[in-house]
Parts: C-alpha cells; sequence; structure tokens
C-alpha cells in the first residue's frame, strides 16, 4: 500500500535531504504546513517560520536541488514495494511515534502487524554463549501463548537468534535495520530475510542515497528501543553496543530487564551491571516479564498455586527475610529492615542474592515478595 502520492513523498524526501533538517525539525516543520511544496516552490520564504526552526532552515529549503536524487528514491521505493510513513501518519507505530527523537520517516518492508501492541525487544552480545541462545530459545517459546513482537537489530549473536526464535514460535518479529532497505548488513543474514518477510519484516530510517557510518547503529537502538514496551539485554560485555538500546529504553521511561550471570562471565557483566545499578529489572522466567507489563493470559490454563518451600542454605539473614516475607506478604524494603533487624545496607546485597537464586521478585512501587 502507498501512503503517500508521488508529489507528497518526493517533498517529504526533499526536506529530509535538506541540509540541518533533523527528525525534530522536520516533526514542526509538518505539523504546521501540510503543503510542503509550498515551501520548496515559494520564493517569499520570510513568509514562513515555525517556533524552535532557525529561519535558516526555511532559506535552506527554498534553495534546495538535488531533486534528482529524490526522484531515484522514489524509484526504488515504487519498484520494491516499500512503505513509507511520516511520524504524522495515523499508522505510524504509536509507541516510537511518543518519543520526542522519532524518526521522521520510516521506510517498512513486510507485513507487521502495529495493532498488536505487546511488543518487545531482545538485544545483546553479538558474542552471545550458549547460555544466551538457550536462554532466547526457552523464554521465547514461553512467550508464544502471549502472541507478542519480537523486535530486534538483525545483528550478529543475540539479534538474529531472537529473530529465528520468534519464527520457529510462530511470532511476528521486526529486524531495525542500521541501513537502507536495498541491502542486507551483515550479507550473510540475507539467507534469512525471506523468513523475516513471511514472518513481520524490516524498518529502516534510512535512504539508499545515505552514508552508512558506524553511528547508524546507535540511532537504529533507539528505534528498536522505541517500538518496544519493554527491552531484554540478554548478554553484554560492560561496554557492550546494546547498553545503549537499554538506556535509550530508560530515556524513554520504558521498562528494561536484564538477564544475570556469574560474576566471572564477560558477557555478563553489561547485564549485572545494569540490574546493580537500578537501570534495569532482574529477569530470570517470562513471568518477571508478564507481571511487570501487565499481561494476560492467552488459552492458557492458570497454574496451580504452588507451596513455597523454604531452602536448607540459607544463611540467617535470607532465612529471616524469607520468614518475614511468607508471614506477612510483599513489603518495601525499609519495613524489611526495620523488622527483621537488618540495615538497609547490608539488605540491599541480601536481597539481590535472593533475587539471583529466583527466592523472591521486586515489585512496582519498592517492594519485594516471595517467588511465586
Amino acid at each position: 500500500m502507498d501512503f503517500f502520492s508521488d508529489d507528497d513523498l518526493f517533498f517529504l524526501l526533499a526536506l529530509s535531504k535538506t541540509e540541518g533538517v533533523g527528525d525534530v525539525y522536520a516533526r514542526k516543520i509538518i505539523s504546521k504546513y501540510s503543503n510542503l511544496k509550498e515551501l520548496f516552490e515559494n520564493k517569499s520564504v520570510k513568509f514562513f517560520t515555525c517556533d524552535g526552526v532557525p529561519n535558516v532552515i526555511f532559506e535552506r529549503i527554498n534553495k534546495f536541488n538535488k531533486f534528482k536524487i529524490i526522484e531515484n528514491e522514489i524509484r526504488f521505493i515504487r519498484e520494491n514495494k516499500i512503505e513509507v510513513l511520516s511520524v504524522l501518519d495515523a499508522l505510524y507505530p504509536s509507541d516510537l511515534k511518543q518519543c520526542y527523537d522519532a524518526p521522521f520517516l520510516l521506510f517498512l518492508k513486510g507485513n507487521i502487524d502495529f495493532k498488536n501492541n505487546k511488543i518487545i525487544s531482545i538485544v545483546g552480545t553479538r558474542n552471545v554463549t550458549s547460555y544466551g541462545m538457550g536462554f532466547i530459545k526457552e523464554f521465547v517459546q514461553d512467550l508464544k501463548n502471549y502472541n507478542p513482537i519480537i523486535v530486534s537489530g538483525y545483528a550478529y549473536g543475540v539479534d538474529i537468534y531472537a529473530h529465528l526464535a520468534a519464527i520457529e514460535n510462530d511470532l511476528q518479529t521486526i529486524a531495525v535495520c542500521g541501513k537502507s532497505l536495498d541491502s542486507t548488513y551483515p550479507k550473510i543474514h540475507k539467507k534469512y530475510n525471506e523468513l523475516v518477510l513471511n514472518n513481520g519484516g524490516f524498518i529502516s530510517e534510512f535512504r539508499t542515497y545515505d552514508v552508512f557510518k558506524k553511528e547508524n547503529f546507535i540511532k537504529r537502538n533507539r528505534i528498536v528501543a522505541g517500538l518496544s514496551k519493554a527491552t531484554i539485554v540478554v548478554e553484554s560485555a560492560i561496554k557492550g553496543g546494546s547498553l545503549s538500546t537499554a538506556k535509550f529504553a530508560n530515556d524513554y521511561n520504558r521498562d528494561v530487564f536484564a538477564l544475570p550471570g556469574r560474576n566471572s562471565d564477560l558477557y555478563s557483566a553489561g547485564c549485572n551491571h545494569l540490574i546493580k545499578t537500578n537501570q534495569a529489572n532482574l529477569l530470570t522466567s517470562v513471568e518477571d516479564l508478564v507481571y511487570y507489563l501487565n499481561w494476560d493470559k492467552n488459552n492458557q490454563d492458570e497454574p496451580k498455586e504452588k507451596v513455597f518451600e523454604i531452602p536448607v542454605d540459607l544463611t540467617s539473614d535470607e532465612l529471616k527475610i524469607i520468614l518475614f516475607l511468607k508471614e506477612n506478604g510483599s513489603e518495601i524494603l525499609d519495613i524489611i529492615a526495620l523488622q527483621t533487624d537488618i540495615p538497609v545496607y547490608k539488605l540491599s546485597v541480601v536481597l539481590l542474592n535472593l533475587e539471583l537464586r529466583n527466592l523472591i521478585v521486586p515489585l512496582p512501587g519498592k517492594l519485594y515478595d516471595l517467588k511465586k
């Protein structure tokens, strides 16, 4: 489906190609001026103004002359059946639209159901380990009955495993690209293109004439985070690129989760740091995600209530906390500290250890409760 006439698309692309016009300025301009053609062709440029947009931008729009590039881009879009959405379009992904730096234009290929608002992203290291691969496989399989869309960046490692796990479980997947849709990066993933197109599709903000730069991947990561209700970091080194996706998600006030690992594991260091610094919730199972996002179960039998069994190898402080929560139910950290006579600085460490052992779970409102 074409969302714009060639004329409309021509001037939207021309606006995006104009020097100094980024996503923020473009959004302001098209919010005020529906007739972009007049901006480019009317020589009385002094009559055009927009709050927050310097006058020099309108002068550059009026002097724009790279029309041949735009014509070639439209030809590519039409020949390859690519859909184009502007940030003001009703069909533009609603969660992404809420981000202040949302891409002015999105280019889509495939058949993505944006009416499904259960969109999560799974990201992580290129050097995924067997631990990460096993988690992705089991986690996505357990998510199947909730029918989410799985988003990632189509990169090596965690990204491609997340896409393939979604496809294997008949879930839609969105591959957000760090370059235009005229070719595949990395090239080795071209063999998966048809699978992705048949089970979701590709999204990019880049045109064929855009220069392919390393910075593109950071811009890609903001789209991954912006599309999603929650971002899950499976494995990451302490300076891993996926941490930028987590930062974007936090900036957008979205939920972030991280898979914990051993302190000695290089590719768990980033995840452990996110959890330790309260930049991510600890994630050990689908139930953690479902609880935080308040998803209803679809076609699943309610599990029988489990009887909590107290492990025999607890420390004295751990046992105090478990017994207190077992008797009183969920409670905030300060009350737990007061009632168990454990100092807050020490309690935080003990609670984290119990989380890592999957015995307790943090809840909204800084509460803690036994893992049911």
